[in-house]
């Protein structure tokens, strides 16, 4: 994909982006060259997040031995989500439990109830066993911390990046957000267990195993970043059943449906 690009002061264009999506879950990245100067990259998109809704009752955990091959990497530890070592807890805490959303949503209830959102409480390295122990974090945190015990009861979680739109006012502007998608009935249902933001909100950039797969970018080199702007305009058509998030008692999926229109402008 051509990307624009114009002079800033001694900056020397970045060239063309090389932009590549991930067949497996539609993950795109971006990777340009900067040089000695200011860089600016814009994402631009319009979304129309379609819904996949289902009743919590209905959705099922689904045994190992019949899990897709592509779903069987979303049971294994990883480098944030350390579920070999959060098996004695994730049993002795969930272990009894009638498998299914009822369980996974206890998982979520209680990271979101003993762990305090605290900005600037944790680091880059910071992983799901250091949550544990700190009982404070981010949203990040919440989302590997929430992983971690799913998998350690065979419960296939993935992270996603994204951003949230349709929290409290009072919280500030839309932001980069990380929540949880659970492998359930055969599909990737939303979960937030920071509970900042709607599911009916969450829109997706990346997935993978943890943060280490879908960082919102990763530097090589010595980068000063400034702080990142983030705008987003509703649109609101109660013909076309184009609604304001909000919270909902069925649970959704994005999974496997497309954006359908994006831009990518580095200048």
């Amino acid at each position: 994909m051509p990307a624009a690009c114009q002079r800033v002061g001694d900056y020397k264009p970045v060239g063309a982006a090389q932009v590549y999506s991930h067949q497996a879950d539609g993950t795109r990245y971006m990777r340009l060259r900067g040089h000695a100067g200011p860089l600016n990259v814009r994402y631009e998109g319009v979304v129309d997040l379609v819904h996949i809704e289902a009743e919590p009752d209905d959705l099922e955990e689904v045994e190992v031995g019949d899990l897709p091959l592509d779903v069987i990497s979303y049971i294994y530890p990883s480098r944030y989500c350390q579920s070999d070592r959060m098996r004695e807890l994730a049993n002795k805490e969930f272990g009894n439990m009638v498998p299914g959303y009822a369980r996974v949503l206890a998982i979520k209830d209680w990271v979101n109830q003993r762990t305090r959102f605290t900005s600037g409480s944790s680091a880059e390295s910071t992983s799901a066993i250091d949550t544990l122990a700190d009982q404070a974090g981010v949203c990040r945190d919440f989302t590997h911390l929430m992983i971690t015990l799913c998998r350690a009861l065979n419960i296939p979680a993935r992270f996603v990046s994204g951003i949230d739109y349709g929290s409290d006012p009072a919280l500030g502007p839309p932001d980069f957000h990380a929540y949880v998608e659970v492998y359930l009935s055969g599909r990737w249902y939303l979960f937030d267990p920071s509970g900042l933001c709607p599911t009916m909100g969450l829109m997706r950039l990346g997935t993978g195993r943890d943060a280490a797969d879908v960082s919102f970018a990763t530097v090589f080199g010595s980068v000063t970043s400034s702080t990142v702007r983030i705008a987003i305009d509703a649109i609101v058509d109660s013909e076309e059943d184009l609604r304001l998030p909000a919270h909902q008692t069925k649970v959704l999926s994005t999974a496997d449906i497309p954006v359908t229109h994006y831009h990518l402008i580095p200048h």
